[in-house]
């Protein structure tokens, strides 16, 4: 599929880009030396780097919902909403926590859920944070980032194609091409 240019308003990203992002951000973190014990993504946008990070450092995964860009179809940020509990593979969330998302936008997001995470989670003794974008607006840097984009473009991510397809429209949608029944 052919994606529109990228300006400086819009960043198209395709499926083949963005995993390439996700090996970037991990190799990154690799190189650092940072040893951490859990990763922490935040869903839904950060599902996909936490999963991938999760299985090449073979550590356990934690899954914290949060929301805030539900208006608009998902392009304008609300109030923010941070799930009660999280959701991991082992244990309890404590020791050195890599926290992960797939952007820093304005910074809002990672600031309480960090605040949230060390009132919550006394265990937890260090927390750094990863992205594959960092907009030149957010009021935080993270800690690991592939990209900083400067001019704060919409990100297309290859994923919100889903975000307007219902299931009614997944044989039609398959049957014109749109996508394969086994997407690469």
């Amino acid at each position: 599929m052919n994606l529109p240019p990228s300006t400086d308003r819009d960043l198209w990203v395709s499926w083949e880009q963005y995993h390439g992002l996700i090996e970037r951000l991990a190799l990154q973190v690799h190189e650092s030396g940072w040893v951490f014990d859990k990763i922490l993504c935040l869903a839904r946008g950060g599902v996909r780097v936490g999963d991938v990070l999760s299985r090449i450092f073979d550590v356990p995964l934690g899954i914290l919902a949060t929301s805030s860009y539900r208006e608009a179809a998902g392009t304008v940020q609300g109030q923010l909403d941070i799930a009660q509990f999280i959701t991991i593979t082992r244990g309890t969330l404590d020791g050195r926590v890599l926290l992960l998302d797939d952007m820093v936008d304005t910074g809002l997001t990672f600031s309480r859920v960090h605040d949230h995470l060390l009132r919550q989670f006394p265990g937890v003794t260090e927390l750094r944070t990863g992205v594959l974008w960092w907009k030149g607006h957010a009021q935080i840097q993270p800690d690991y980032y592939v990209e900083q984009l400067p001019t704060n473009p919409w990100i297309h991510q290859p994923f919100e194609d889903y975000d307007s397809l219902r299931p009614h429209q997944l044989e039609s949608w398959i049957r014109k091409g749109l996508r394969t029944a086994h997407p690469k």
